[in-house]
């Protein structure tokens, strides 16, 4: 059925185990508290565990991880390591997962979608998918 649509195509084997991967990295509340204060410009461990509520020690284990998934580069300074979002596509793809949970919070994720495309669509130069 669906190899009759003309421009039809699955993603390939790669492509969804990188997605799977940058999903299962956004899974945890701390990730997404860390990446937001990415997205405002580079900081460090400390400034990102006072801004997450966590300790340095869990933010330094998150951020580990989220290196490993490519969303999350390191600047060293001396001894000091900055972080920052590895690109644009990180801000999108929060601002989207974020835009989301506030329309299951107030109920509208049902609503049908508003003509023209969604405000967040991460269009714009906004990271958070601001215009």
């Amino acid at each position: 059925m669906h190899t009759s649509l003309p421009d039809f195509e699955m993603p390939n084997e790669e492509q969804v185990h990188l997605a799977a991967e940058s999903f299962r990295m956004l899974a945890d509340p701390t990730r997404i508290k860390v990446l937001w204060a990415l997205l405002q410009g580079e900081s460090s461990v400390a400034c990102l565990a006072e801004l997450a509520g966590a300790t340095p020690t869990a933010v330094s284990q998150h951020l580990a991880k989220l290196r490993l998934a490519g969303l999350v580069k390191g600047r060293r300074e001396g001894t000091f390591v900055y972080y920052s979002t590895a690109d644009e596509h990180v801000g999108r793809l929060l601002a989207q997962a974020l835009f989301h949970a506030d329309h299951l919070d107030r109920g509208l994720a049902d609503a049908p979608a508003r003509p023209g495309g969604d405000e967040a669509a991460g269009t714009g130069d906004d990271p958070r998918g601001n215009r």
